[in-house]
């Protein structure tokens, strides 16, 4: 019975990983459309790069860490990228509405929403995990390297900072997930979740 349960378990894991994984491949995909969209809405080049430091402060992953550890920095970035996001949306809403914006604004809202049901997953794969490695928590100060006081110009570029780094995660993402769930490396529950339970003695 032990045996079943533990296998039942990780069957359970594994499925959420590959769901996870296919909810990010899909997040993806929808950074990549706001992207482009927001590149055509700014007639910004598709050669165009920008330079600097980047913004979600947390280390590349690696598969030399444990599969905890890379959920806890993928879990942390995904974090930060919403924050990110919700800053860019709130700063276009204060510099107003300019031409026909209904499909960009509905695909800023639709990987505003994905990317919490993603980390909703995310969370819930390292509920019983005990990794914490390189867990960096959401920044404080949000407007580092935002130019509140810059030009309109800078402020779109800034913004198109935000959906590179979002394209970029959620593909890291993606990666991440499909391979921990071709590995059957799903996170390993704590201790205490293994022990046996004793039976209980019918009256």
């Amino acid at each position: 019975m032990a045996g079943t349960r533990t296998r039942r378990g990780a069957g359970l894991e594994q499925s959420r990983t590959a769901r996870a994984a296919a909810l990010a491949d899909e997040l993806h995909h929808e950074c990549t459309f706001l992207l482009e969209l927001y590149r055509k809405k700014e007639a910004f080049s598709e050669e165009l790069t920008v330079g600097g430091e980047r913004l979600v402060t947390v280390p590349l992953l690696s598969s030399q860490l444990s599969p905890n550890d890379r959920l806890w920095r993928l879990y942390s970035a995904l974090q930060q990228c919403r924050n990110l996001l919700e800053r860019a949306i709130g700063l276009e809403e204060g510099v107003g509405n300019d031409g026909d914006r209904v499909q960009y604004e509905s695909q800023k809202k639709t990987v505003r929403d994905r990317l919490g049901h993603l980390l909703a997953s995310t969370r819930l794969l390292l509920e019983d995990g005990a990794g914490t490695a390189a867990f960096t928590p959401d920044p404080k100060n949000t407007e580092i390297g935002s130019p509140v006081n810059g030009g309109p110009f800078q402020l779109k570029l800034w913004i198109y900072r935000i959906f590179n780094e979002l394209e970029y995660w959620t593909l890291a993402a993606s990666k991440t997930l499909k391979a921990l769930h071709s590995d059957g490396a799903a996170p390993k529950e704590r201790g205490t979740r293994g022990r046996p339970r004793g039976r209980r003695t019918r009256r």
